[in-house]
């Protein structure tokens, strides 16, 4: 087995435990950072294929952490679409997030919704042929909608949906996350991770952080067994 790589300074154990700063950098969104595999193949088959849309609207579904912000994002480059969450769709506000001709709307379950001004907006990027993504965690029937011609519309648009990572897609991400901490663990260590957590993009960033705030702490390097013992914990509060 691969040995694995030392990527924190050795300390004595009798040495008191080190503040634990997090310097991890902020995620990057570029489509060469989005890892592809069979759960979100399809949405991004969708991202690319624009703007070639049988729909100006697109909802795209997934779990926390699954990557819907990161391929919102690509779309966003690519179209020049701006960002809102969807708080920020009200009546006041969508004349001017109709004039770009493209927009991303995030979160889209929670609620109060303003569903007149949201109703309004996707109306009117149809007449303007421009372009919808609407993420949330959930298809539109769980958002708590109460108008029946904006329920309508969100069923009748095209969506689709991230599935949790298969193996071989988690343990690609666990190894971008590591990297992304400038930490290089051995397979053994990306094996052991996988095996505890759930299949989630969101517990193996919370994974990550943790074992490395446990490396930073303890003055040691991340080996096989302070990467299991957190990936239990983790497991366990689940």
């Amino acid at each position: 087995m691969t040995e694995p790589w030392p990527v924190q300074r050795n300390a004595s154990r009798a040495r008191p435990a080190q503040l634990a700063l997090d310097l991890a950098g902020e995620p990057s969104y570029g489509a060469e950072d989005f890892l592809i595999g069979p759960s979100n193949e399809d949405a991004y088959t969708l991202i690319e294929s624009w703007p070639a849309w049988a729909d100006p609207a697109l909802v795209l579904i997934g779990p926390e952490g699954s990557g819907k912000t990161h391929l919102a994002a690509i779309w966003a480059g690519r179209s020049h679409a701006w960002r809102v969450p969807a708080s920020a769709v009200t009546s006041q506000r969508v004349p001017e997030l109709s004039s770009g001709g493209a927009l991303v709307i995030e979160d889209c379950e929670r609620g109060p919704h303003d569903e007149a001004a949201l109703f309004h907006l996707l109306n009117l990027m149809r007449a303007r042929a421009g372009g919808v993504i609407l993420t949330a965690r959930t298809a539109p029937d769980g958002w708590g909608l109460r108008t029946p011609d904006l329920v309508s519309r969100l069923r009748l648009a095209p969506s689709v949906r991230i599935q949790p990572p298969d193996d071989a897609l988690l343990k690609a991400v666990l190894v971008k996350l590591f990297l992304d901490r400038q930490l290089i663990v051995d397979t053994g260590v990306i094996d052991a991770v996988a095996l505890r957590i759930p299949r989630s993009f969101a517990q193996a960033r919370a994974v990550v952080h943790a074992i490395d705030r446990a490396s930073l702490e303890r003055g040691r390097r991340v080996t096989r067994a302070l990467a299991s013992e957190h990936a239990d914990q983790l497991a366990a509060a689940e």
